[in-house]
């Protein structure tokens, strides 16, 4: 073996011994999830791996099958310690407070026969064979049957008989965390009403294109 290859060779083998200490971090730690030095032994052996392969590369045009990028082991240290403190329940935490996301998006209904038949559809998924499924009634029964049928996910709403309108989501550091027993069913405005500790953090505004306003927006694209 010719000497231009040495430090290929030496970039191979510390990929090697990094590999080994890995293995034996990893057995001495049993699991658990917050060692040092297996985050340690990790990092190290990233780095040797992500040497290797650049070196490879370069005298050969090769490439390894480890997909990895370099890591700073300051940065990886200072990013252990602090997910490490969270873990322990020892790190002191800057924000306290509960994070508070709340999102209101409106709709226009197009024709109310054709979301009643989407949401019955929805709902006699969901009604098992024997019992009958009752009647949807009104629009906003509709869209509660939607909602449901997707276990709570705003994209249930993306169907073709319902037009989204703009909306608005805000992130907000609240004090305490919701409480739902303190507010009745009927009460939609009181758990959305911020408290007079909550800061406000920024907010999101949604304007969604209607499909003749794609269709236009695109065309002055070209």
């Amino acid at each position: 073996m010719t000497d231009q290859y040495a430090d290929l060779d030496a970039a191979l083998d510390r990929v090697v011994a990094a590999a080994k200490a890995h293995l034996a971090a990893v057995k001495a730690a049993q699991g658990r999830v917050d060692d040092d030095d297996v985050w340690q032994a990790y990092v190290d052996l990233n780095n040797a791996s992500f040497a290797y392969d650049e070196q490879l590369l370069d005298l050969f045009g090769e490439v390894t099958p480890w997909d990895v990028e370099s890591i700073d082991p300051d940065e990886a240290a200072a990013r252990f310690n602090a997910a490490a403190g969270g873990l322990d329940g020892t790190g002191s935490d800057p924000h306290p407070q509960v994070i508070s996301v709340r999102q209101r998006r409106d709709y226009r209904v197009p024709s109310v026969a054709a979301l009643l038949r989407v949401a019955d559809n929805a709902r006699r998924g969901l009604v098992p064979e024997d019992e009958e499924a009752e009647p949807i009634e009104s629009v906003g029964e509709a869209v509660l049957e939607l909602l449901q049928a997707g276990d709570g996910s705003l994209s249930s709403l993306d169907v073709p008989e319902l037009e989204p309108l703009d909306g608005l989501l805000t992130v907000s550091e609240v004090r305490e965390p919701l409480d739902l027993e303190a507010y009745a069913d009927e009460d939609g405005a009181g758990p959305f009403t911020p408290g007079p500790d909550d800061m406000l953090v920024g907010r999101l505004d949604e304007h969604p294109f209607l499909p003749d306003e794609e269709d236009d927006h695109a065309g002055h694209n070209h």
